[in-house]
């Protein structure tokens, strides 16, 4: 059969056939439905891939077509971002996988977050007056936490692959990509000038995005030698090379000589970790996410708990109250993530208080449908009684109904921008993500508690929430996203969209997003929302902030007509593609 590739379009409804093309979906935030069009989803019957990139989505669909399984086709698409899509997919840095396995019914997490190099100390980011140095954890040598990317992919491919393909076969077309070049364009054209001033600190990174000291320009060509031949070592050698070796040296010797504390050691005592999953309920829905040290998993059950107590429905999608009533209960869960959401190995999370419904029943309890309250007004909570960006986002479906969810990520956009010299590995900066100090807030102005603090060998908190939603234990929706903080809210409504509000996954990824976090105390809205809803909102109380684009969430939804896919329209380039 044909293998098939779309980027997602808006569709006229009228239109004789449907035109797929790059370039005609609508602005980012800008009104997605009328009476005469719709955005209608990827259609495909035996599997599909919806990344940020459209090569890293061809790449993994073609191992499905291949025969292949989800895992397979999701660690060829990681690889492959890694090349094609260098702001975020990456070698050098870390994220999550949830897997799930059709024939047990089985849900796994993988864990390869980053982790503190062994030397880290609980005051690392601070100022010689004791404050928060943010140049100090996002832009030195000490913000880079032990990559966990290689051997999480490998891990996955171990436990979980087909057993049709070496890890080899997997790699190999992210290789040939790095070692031939891409062209400059889309989302890679979009991010280099942005980047320029961090490429120019590193001879390394300056002699890859750089020419002549700009970025490289719309229609030049990105070679990455040094990668490519990283990726060979990996194919040939097996992930441990990464860890050990010349490589592992490169990487260790190019974080401390931008002031780190990074050794060889702590490369090769790096590892995954198997968790196990956060599950939830929502109107008959079966939710699974991730676990601690993600804050997703948990707090999107918890704000899902809430909003279960009121009738969506019936207000309105995008309407005040809808908008007032999702802002009201995100704010009590990005006050319980400041004080109790950390590394689990270190510290105690009361993930079965925070996902109880008997909590989020006396959360819920707490909003006025008509007023907004003051951050100052809303503590953490106390769960214990209920005891009994950059980032990337990818999911797979397969022909035997398998799935991946997976996000991954630097940090920043390009992480730190620099490049370990002579491996092509761009490094993170992902320390940021651990509390400087207790009360300070990070990149993302999130706050963070004493649960988050750094410390030798521990994970950083964070926010990514890749998702699977299930109905009758039967595989309904795979999704996640980028976006900082705001990934949870982000996977919280399409999910609502789709639940409450009977949107097809296209509409349910492209719908305008808001989002509130506690502190600061505003709530984030995409343009496109009616101004009659965000004068009520101003009137409600709320302090709205207009214009701030939300996540890439690129995700699939199985349905009676097959599997449909959607890569979101907020960024150049990303692609849903299907077979």
């Amino acid at each position: 059969m044909r293998v098939r590739f779309f980027i997602l379009a808006a569709v006229l409804a009228c239109q004789p056939a449907v035109a797929y093309a790059q370039g005609t979906v609508p602005a980012p935030g800008q009104p997605i439905l009328s009476a005469q069009s719709r955005l209608l989803p990827v259609l495909a019957q035996n599997g599909m891939v919806s990344s940020q990139e459209r090569r890293a989505s061809e790449i993994g669909v073609e191992i499905l077509r291949r025969g292949g399984n989800a895992v397979d086709a999701a660690v060829a698409t990681g690889f492959a971002l890694a090349v094609t899509l260098p702001r975020a997919g990456n070698l050098g840095g870390g994220g999550f996988m949830l897997v799930h396995l059709a024939k047990t019914g089985e849900t796994i997490a993988i864990d390869y977050r980053e982790i503190a190099p062994a030397a880290a100390t609980r005051d690392m980011f601070l100022d010689s007056k004791g404050d928060p140095d943010p140049e100090k954890s996002r832009d030195s040598g000490l913000s880079v936490g032990v990559p966990g990317t290689v051997r999480g992919l490998a891990l996955a491919h171990e436990k979980y692959g087909s057993g049709k393909f070496t890890l080899a076969n997997l790699i190999e077309p992210a290789a040939r990509l790095a070692r031939e070049g891409i062209p400059v364009e889309e989302d890679l054209a979009d991010s280099l000038p942005a980047a320029t001033a961090k490429f120019a600190k590193f001879p390394a990174s300056a002699a890859i995005f750089l020419k002549d000291g700009k970025a490289l320009p719309r229609g030049d060509r990105l070679v990455q030698s040094d990668l490519a031949t990283t990726l060979e070592a990996i194919r040939q050698q097996g992930p441990e090379t990464f860890y050990a070796g010349r490589i592992a040296s490169q990487i260790a010797k190019s974080v401390r000589d931008a002031g780190g504390v990074m050794t060889e050691a702590d490369l090769a005592a790096y590892k995954p970790v198997l968790r196990p999953v956060v599950r939830g309920s929502y109107r008959g829905y079966e939710i699974a996410s991730m676990p601690p040290p993600s804050s997703g998993g948990v707090h999107l059950v918890q704000i899902l708990n809430i909003l279960e107590g009121f009738d969506l429905k019936s207000m309105g999608a995008g309407s005040a109250a809808h908008l007032h009533t999702l802002a009201e209960a995100m704010k009590p869960a990005y006050a319980d993530r400041a004080t109790f959401l950390g590394d689990p190995d270190r510290v105690k999370i009361p993930v079965k208080g925070l996902t109880s419904k008997k909590y989020a029943e006396a959360q819920r309890a707490g909003i006025d449908p008509l007023r907004a309250r003051k951050a100052e007004a809303l503590k953490s909570g106390d769960p214990l009684p209920y005891e009994s960006d950059q980032t990337t986002h990818f999911s797979v479906v397969d022909r035997e109904g398998n799935a991946v969810s997976n996000t991954y990520t630097l940090n920043f956009s390009y992480g730190m921008g620099m490049v370990a010299a002579g491996t092509g590995v761009l490094m993170n900066n992902e320390m940021d993500d651990f509390s400087a100090k207790t009360g300070a807030q990070n990149a993302y102005g999130l706050v963070g508690g004493d649960t988050n603090s750094v410390a030798p060998g521990a994970r950083p908190l964070s926010s990514m929430t890749p998702t699977f939603l299930f109905r009758n234990g039967k595989l309904v929706m795979v999704t996640g996203s980028p976006g900082g903080s705001r990934i949870i809210t982000t996977v919280l409504q399409v999910i609502t969209n789709v639940v409450d509000f009977g949107m097809n996954i296209a509409e349910a990824v492209a719908a305008p997003r808001i989002h509130h976090q506690w502190k600061p105390d505003a709530v984030l809205i995409e343009t496109g929302l009616s101004p009659d809803s965000l004068r009520i909102l101003t009137d409600r109380g709320h302090e709205v902030r207009l214009g701030t684009t939300s996540g890439s969430a690129n995700s699939i939804l199985i349905t009676p007509e097959g599997i449909t896919g959607a890569s979101d329209p907020r960024q150049r380039g990303t692609a849903a593609a299907g077979y």
